[in-house]
């Protein structure tokens, strides 16, 4: 092993051999840093994924299409990207054996110093992250937004530069495969179903989602939603909330007010819907965690301008506006983008399922929607939650005949809307890949 320094206050990294399963951009990003610290890597994958069989130049020993369970007994430890399921063939093998089993996110922490800003939840995670960013670097404060969607942060081990306070998008898949990851500032936006095809339980995702807190300890601070019972909260951090009355940050009548006093007013706050204002308090309130004053995170928030793929206007012609909301990918996501949009809607849905139960839409649905296109895996699924409505369904299937479908029926006033609940996997690489496809097709039908 390479004698690098490790990063002071964080725990060192577990004994090699290591064995990366999962090959994404985590599994790539870890399997790269562990190998440039001279550590002795193997790295498995059941797929072929982009990128991956460059590793074999860093003297990674690699196994593409292959389970790596045979790896098991030459390994010390496991490093599980968070795709890679718990019944995975490897990650089962070396459970029995005793071999340590970590997560990306875990490891990254290790190998990444900085204060560490961390956000979970359902849903508003990337929002969130980046709004926190942007008030960090408003504020004058040197930051860098890693995690669930982007750079992984293990991306970022072995490099000379400073990168300032670390602010860490970490889903429940990264944080049920964290063992003493502790942010100083560890924030959770709200919690209903989603990935219940991987945790099984809404209690098993609700623990993965709370290990956000487990190791924090003294001098740390949680924020959490009014709502949400301190007591659930572990670890030793100082508990601050945001929401409703008693909230040190609140939203009421469409302003925030951090104890007492308003930071920003109704109105100014650029992006849509009352779920925005909620994630503007949650990141306020981290900020102010993080040593922000509260006028600078009003002012800085004024200035936020949104995320792609997020409630994002694609275009906006002769009286329709195209709205790409590609990351809601669960039922709760696009209830809120449904009570954010304007004017009827011609709603896109579908995908991959998650073992969700889409019943849930039909109420708004049947008051929001004049039409559904439904597209994807989850069709027949969401058509059955959705026949008692009365509104229009059509069969599309793919994403390309929804968008001409909508592009022929939808009217001055109406909003076509792009938001599946449901996962992208069964016809695009991610979230992402569906929602930039959304963006070239409008503008191709709109030429």
């Amino acid at each position: 092993m390479n004698a690098a320094i490790e990063v002071a206050g964080r725990p060192a990294l577990p004994d090699g051999p290591f064995l990366v399963c999962g090959l994404a951009r985590s599994g790539q990003a870890v399997a790269k840093a562990l190998a440039e610290r001279g550590e002795k890597v193997f790295a498995v994958d059941s797929a072929e994924p982009d990128g991956a069989a460059g590793l074999a130049g860093l003297g990674v020993e690699l196994q593409l299409n292959a389970a790596g369970d045979d790896l098991i007994g030459q390994i010390r430890t496991l490093v599980k990207s968070p795709g890679v399921p718990q019944h995975a063939p490897a990650v089962l093998a070396a459970r029995a054996a005793g071999v340590k089993v970590l997560g990306e996110l875990e490891l990254g922490w290790r190998m990444v110093p900085g204060r560490v800003i961390a956000v979970t939840g359902t849903n508003g995670k990337t929002t969130v992250s980046q709004m926190i960013g942007h008030v960090l670097r408003e504020a004058g404060t040197s930051c860098t937004v890693v995690g669930n969607v982007g750079t992984p942060l293990s991306a970022l081990a072995g490099g000379t530069g400073n990168r300032g306070t670390l602010v860490v998008e970490a889903s429940s898949f990264q944080l049920e495969d964290a063992e003493k990851f502790a942010p100083d500032v560890a924030l959770l936006l709200n919690i209903s179903p989603d990935h219940l095809d991987r945790h099984g339980t809404m209690a098993s995702y609700r623990s993965a989602k709370l290990k956000i807190f487990e190791c924090q300890g003294e001098g740390s601070i949680a924020v959490v939603p009014e709502a949400e019972s301190r007591g659930d909260i572990g670890g030793s951090a100082d508990v601050l909330s945001f929401g409703e009355d008693g909230a040190e940050m609140t939203v009421a009548d469409g302003a925030l007010h951090w104890q007492g006093r308003e930071i920003l007013a109704s109105g100014e706050l650029a992006l849509p819907g009352r779920h925005n204002l909620l994630n503007a308090a949650a990141a306020g309130t981290a900020c102010i965690a993080a040593g922000v004053a509260p006028d600078v995170v009003g002012r800085a928030l004024r200035s936020f301008a949104g995320v792609a793929h997020r409630l994002e206007l694609v275009l906006d012609r002769d009286g329709v506006r195209w709205i790409n909301d590609s990351k809601a990918t669960n039922v709760d996501s696009t209830l809120t983008a449904l009570l954010a949009v304007e004017g009827p809607v011609r709603l896109i849905l579908g995908g991959q399922g998650k073992g969700q139960d889409f019943s849930a839409l039909a109420e708004r649905v049947a008051t929001t929607c004049a039409s559904v296109h439904l597209i994807g895996e989850a069709t027949d699924a969401l058509a059955d939650a959705l026949k008692a409505t009365g509104v229009g369904m059509s069969f599309d299937l793919t994403l390309g005949a929804a968008v001409k479908s909508c592009s022929a029926e939808a009217r001055a006033g109406e909003s076509v809307l792009l938001s599946p609940a449901c996962a992208s996997f069964d016809q695009f690489a991610d979230f992402e890949d569906r929602g930039d496809q959304f963006r070239r097709l409008v503008e191709e039908f709109a030429e």
